[in-house]
């Protein structure tokens, strides 16, 4: 069900769907139900799940897929997670205050997570950076798992800087 939203979201970049992705930037910054027209392209996901982290997730995703429609970055759960595209990011562009923004969306409640990440794919989107989408969402749905396992996998997936 993930892959079938993600090839969703890419076949509107593929198809330069103005419309669709505008309605789900009018999404960003806001929580799920404040910006009803997402649903219009999430409500057949988020109608199959009981959960709301996970509808929190897809709307995070669509949302931010608005903001940066891309194809999404290939390679395995550590090689394409968000921690390897901001590492990307980092040797291209000034590393101190990338890193500083790395470890607060790392450190960020759920609460705050689309918000972090919202400035953080803006970032990656400035510099062409390419996020995998599937990755990013599963990861979010998984963010307040003990042991913090996906912000570990991303602080691994991250190239520090030794100072």
């Amino acid at each position: 069900m993930n892959e079938e939203f993600i090839q969703m979201l890419v076949g509107f970049h593929r198809q330069e769907n103005r419309a669709a992705l505008a309605m789900l930037r009018r999404g960003l910054g806001k929580q799920p139900g404040e910006a009803m027209e997402v649903y219009r392209y999430i409500g057949n996901f988020a109608a199959n799940t009981k959960s709301k982290t996970h509808e929190t997730a897809l709307h995070t995703v669509a949302t931010l897929f608005g903001l940066y429609p891309s194809l999404s970055r290939e390679g395995n759960q550590y090689e394409s997670n968000l921690g390897a595209s901001v590492s990307e990011l980092s040797a291209n562009a000034n590393s101190d205050s990338i890193e500083k923004r790395f470890v607060a969306l790392l450190d960020a409640h759920s609460d705050d997570l689309p918000n972090h990440l919202r400035q953080v794919v803006g970032l990656l989107k400035a510099n062409e950076v390419k996020i995998n989408w599937l990755q990013l969402l599963n990861d979010i749905n998984w963010w307040d798992s003990d042991g913090r396992d996906v912000q570990r996998r991303w602080a691994k997936s991250f190239q520090w800087k030794q100072k």
